[in-house]
């Protein structure tokens, strides 16, 4: 395999079809743009140059993934201002091209492709030959042809330019191909627009190489679906549908039991210990780690999260930027905001939220709760309805809660504020100083008992 190697992205096209205003590389797949799928596989071949040419929305796909110096392989831009074909497409990145490496072509709309099919298909290149992804489809309409005389590539075809007898031929242009780069310049000086799009096919590219003596060479995906492209939300669907069924036959494959694999989505990466569960419905973002004996209850978002051994997350939980530790408890119907920090044997129960919050060995708060930047010690119990009031409107302050102490259902504490170790807060107490250790902390109250008193009436009329 040649040791140097161009790859020129093709991201031009306005996706009309897409009915959009957000460029069509930039519409999302598992939760990343198209383009970015494509790159993260261009980028594990090593290329020496990437170039991606932009169009429509230029500017936006620009921004979305120019890392600077600091890329190891830093983006090449082109840009082409007028849709004139794949072929003056790729005419726009020939200053960035180095001739002494080979190219390869992609297109930032087809973002399954396996980085072993390109492996392949380089490979096959080499430095000295023209190689061409193929693929056979049960209905090749719209695609170009691949037309062979001896079994060897001929030319392409354009569908619209296609007589019948071409029409009928299976095996198709994916448009992915390799070449070497001399030719490359001299084949596309050569292209003409006689056509019925009016347009500047790279296709045309094979005949020139025909003409010249190239050798041309051929592979095909394992699956057709990695030559899929995206021109419409139908098409962006079926191939969500399709890359959410591998990555969940991958955590099948692995160990991890997936109630169904057919309602899990994975918008990042998910790695999963033994003996994983995960229930319905759920959705991983970012990055999410799930040890040994995890589960995950249905319809739960977690996005960035650790999750550790033996931890139980419920049903409808909302966990975002988090780390949980082992043998927790976790809902149902909990929110961890980020921030948070559980650490082993936590309960965080229903309709509690935690934010920036820090939680030690033990501690519970199992109801109704909000725990807004606090430090909770070890062995805490947060009675239902307590609340840390921890904005004045203008700044926020920390609450800090130390080992064994005991909150009292209906409390508020006011930040900045310190409960010593060991203390009970009775219930429905508004605790707005430090208080000391080991002690019983409760607001004076006055309960009054009005007999007779009759309840209000709604008027009529």
């Amino acid at each position: 395999m040649t040791t140097a190697l161009n790859i020129v992205v093709l991201a031009a096209g306005r996706g009309k079809r897409m009915h959009s205003d957000l460029p069509k590389v930039l519409h999302a797949l598992a939760g990343r743009p198209l383009l970015g799928h494509v790159l993260d596989t261009a980028r594990s071949l090593a290329p020496s140059r990437l170039t991606v040419v932009i169009g429509h929305g230029g500017e936006r796909v620009r921004a979305a993934f120019d890392g600077g110096a600091g890329d190891p392989v830093p983006i090449r831009w082109a840009t082409q201002a007028e849709q004139l074909g794949t072929g003056h497409a790729v005419m726009q990145a020939l200053p960035e091209l180095d001739d002494a490496a080979p190219t390869l072509v992609l297109y930032g709309d087809v973002p399954l492709t396996r980085l072993a099919t390109l492996q392949r298909l380089v490979a096959l290149a080499g430095d000295s030959k023209l190689a061409i992804l193929t693929a056979h489809l049960g209905d090749p309409t719209g695609y170009g042809r691949i037309v062979r005389e001896g079994g060897s590539i001929a030319r392409i075809v354009e569908h619209k330019d296609a007589s019948p007898e071409e029409r009928a031929i299976a095996e198709i242009n994916t448009g992915v191909l390799v070449l070497p780069t001399p030719f490359l310049r001299r084949a596309l000086a050569a292209l003409r627009n006689d056509n019925a799009q009016g347009e500047y096919y790279l296709t045309d590219v094979i005949g020139i190489a025909v003409a010249e003596g190239l050798a041309i060479e051929s592979t095909q995906p394992d699956d057709n679906w990695e030559i899929e492209g995206v021109n419409s939300r139908v098409q962006l669907a079926t191939l969500e549908r399709v890359h959410q069924h591998n990555l969940a036959a991958d955590l099948l494959e692995r160990g991890v039991a997936l109630a169904d694999p057919a309602r899990i989505d994975i918008r990042g990466t998910l790695v999963c210990g033994r003996d994983v569960f995960i229930d319905v419905g759920c959705v991983f973002e970012g990055a999410v780690s799930l040890a040994d004996g995890a589960r995950v209850g249905p319809y739960a978002v977690l996005r960035n999260v650790t999750v550790g051994a033996g931890t139980r997350v419920d049903a409808f939980c909302h966990l975002e930027d988090a780390a949980v530790g082992a043998s927790a408890v976790i809902g149902p119907y909990a929110r961890l905001r980020p921030g948070t920090r559980l650490s082993d044997e936590v309960h965080i129960g229903n309709f509690v939220e935690v934010k920036n919050g820090q939680f030690g060995r033990g501690s519970k708060a199992n109801h109704l709760s909000y725990v807004g930047d606090a430090t909770v010690g070890e062995r805490v119990n947060i009675g239902a309805g307590t609340i840390t009031c921890n904005y004045d409107g203008a700044n926020k302050h920390r609450t800090v809660i130390e080992d064994d102490v005991h909150i009292g259902s209906d409390t508020q504490l006011v930040a900045p504020v310190v409960v010593g170790a060991g203390a009970t807060v009775a219930a429905g107490t508004t605790v707005w100083r430090d208080t000391p250790a080991n002690a019983l902390i409760l607001n004076g109250k006055t309960q009054v008992a009005r007999e007779g008193w009759q309840r209000p009436v709604k008027k009529k009329g």
